[in-house]
């Protein structure tokens, strides 16, 4: 896909070769055979060479893990060194003309004002989770938990987090935070939970009527306050709030550059096709801008999609060995469905004895903008932890957001899912349970391992892909035909 030569803001970078638009095939080729071009020289020119990027973006996107995992400085060259080529590459277009990404930071227009809602609302420092049509807390939670570990659901680090939280409830007393939500508006964001436990965020999102007036009603039901951006200017508060991250890039910096206290930056952004690229990267050109102005202790939020692929670690690989030889699909019907797809279909999930083991859980479909957006988070949580950074990076369940429901082939792959033993999340419980775990990670400092890899597979609600028997994208189309027969 490409865009008009009128794009403004946080642009893709023009290509000779076709014509001089903007690619963003060409763009995500080019940051992937950068990225790997230290560590895997020879994965690095096959990404290069790729001709069908859209469609053969998989395997290069694998080899982004895979070349990282012999050392720990492999991994961070290959998140330096993909941040720096897509810094390098992204381009700014404002009033003066286009120029590098940091052109964006130059000339900074009229500031931002501040407006703060607050709620009404008693502070709930009770953990708990929306889960099956109740509330839970307490000993129903740890069952809940415990349900999760002995299904495959959850790696045990995930609940061993959650019932640290639950041992020191006055963690939730988040005053001494400043948690800045970069995409206040989002489905899997923690806006809401942290407004019930009363913290004070900081929200940005886009100046949208509606939207705002949703989160200031929510807001005000509440116990925290809601500190955004605002346009000064004599009409009604919800007209003039929120910042466009991709068009008002340095405006929005600077206004968080300047909150007070400790802060944390969440990044819980999402938009469609190629403009989550660009929003991706503006958030972190803003990231780093703030963590440049500010130092170390900022800390960075991010929740890494379960579509994704991720080195895991033995304890899953060994159940899903487990659940290969003793669950789901039977024999009798997993021969001739491997025979007549030609071997494509409910291959194994892993080599037996794989430590760590590689999950290729990447949905095709999601393409190779919505894989390099989610790349580039994780590749900064790499960088910022190599630099002494607090980090949460949290792998998140699946879950039925409205942008899942809304992809057909995708939601009816969901609604067959648990016949694989992956279990599809609701969003306000995988909401609750992510902020949670950025609580824990929060007050226990999110100490770096030993390799880039652990850190990101610590804590992982993967809802079962990583222990499935079989490889995701082999069971996938079989889900979606069971997931359609079921809503029929």
């Amino acid at each position: 896909m490409s865009e008009p030569h009128q794009s403004t803001g946080v642009v893709f970078p023009t290509v000779d070769s076709v014509g001089g638009r903007r690619s963003t095939t060409a763009l995500g080729r080019a940051v992937v055979a950068d990225a790997l071009r230290g560590a895997d020289p020879v994965g690095s020119a096959s990404a290069a060479r790729e001709t069908n990027w859209r469609q053969g973006y998989l395997p290069h996107f694998r080899r982004l893990v895979e070349a990282g995992l012999p050392t720990r400085e492999a991994a961070h060259a290959i998140a330096r060194d993909g941040l720096g080529s897509l810094h390098d590459r992204m381009r700014w277009v404002g009033p003066s003309g286009e120029g590098p990404l940091p052109t964006a930071f130059a000339s900074i227009p009229a500031p931002l004002a501040s407006e703060t809602i607050r709620g009404e609302g008693a502070p709930d420092r009770t953990i708990s989770l929306p889960y099956a049509a109740e509330r839970a807390s307490g000993d129903t939670l740890r069952r809940v938990l415990a349900g999760w570990v002995d299904g495959g659901v959850v790696e045990p680090t995930c609940a061993e987090a959650v019932e640290r939280v639950m041992a020191n409830p006055d963690w939730l007393d988040l005053s001494d935070q400043t948690i800045v939500v970069l995409g206040a508006a989002a489905e899997m964001g923690p806006l809401r939970t942290l407004l019930r436990w009363g913290a004070d965020v900081v929200a940005v999102d886009l100046p949208r009527k509606e939207l705002w007036q949703r989160l200031i009603a929510d807001t005000r039901r509440l116990a925290g306050s809601m500190t955004i951006p605002a346009r000064p200017g004599g009409e009604p508060v919800e007209e003039r709030l929120g910042g466009d991250l991709i068009h008002d890039l340095g405006t929005v910096t600077e206004w968080v550059t300047e909150r007070e206290g400790r802060l944390v930056l969440g990044n819980y952004v999402y938009a469609d096709g190629e403009t989550n690229v660009r929003v991706s990267a503006a958030v972190d050109a803003l990231t780093q801008r703030v963590v440049d102005q500010r130092g170390h202790d900022v800390a960075l939020a991010f929740l890494a999609t379960p579509t994704d692929v991720f080195a895991v670690p033995g304890g899953a690989v060994a159940r899903s060995v487990e659940n290969y030889a003793q669950r789901h699909t039977s024999k009798v019907l997993r021969v001739p469905l491997r025979t007549l797809s030609g071997g494509r279909l409910l291959r194994r999930n892993y080599v037996p004895g794989e430590d760590p083991g590689i999950n290729d859980s990447v949905v095709l479909q999601q393409g190779p903008n919505y894989l390099l957006a989610k790349r580039l988070q994780r590749w900064r949580a790499t960088a910022h932890r190599a630099e002494g950074g607090v980090v949460s990076l949290k792998v998140a369940p699946p879950t039925r957001t409205r942008s899942v429901v809304k992809n057909r082939a995708l939601a009816a792959a969901y609604a067959g899912a648990h016949r694989f033993g992956v279990e599809v999340f609701e969003p306000g419980t995988a909401n609750t349970l992510m902020a949670i775990l950025l609580v824990h990670d929060l007050r226990t400092g999110a100490p770096a391992r030993e390799h880039p890899w652990q850190d990101e597979a610590y804590g992982a609600a993967h809802g079962g892909l990583w222990t499935s028997a079989y490889d995701p994208r082999s069971a996938l189309g079989i889900a979606a035909l069971l997931g359609f027969a079921a809503a029929r």
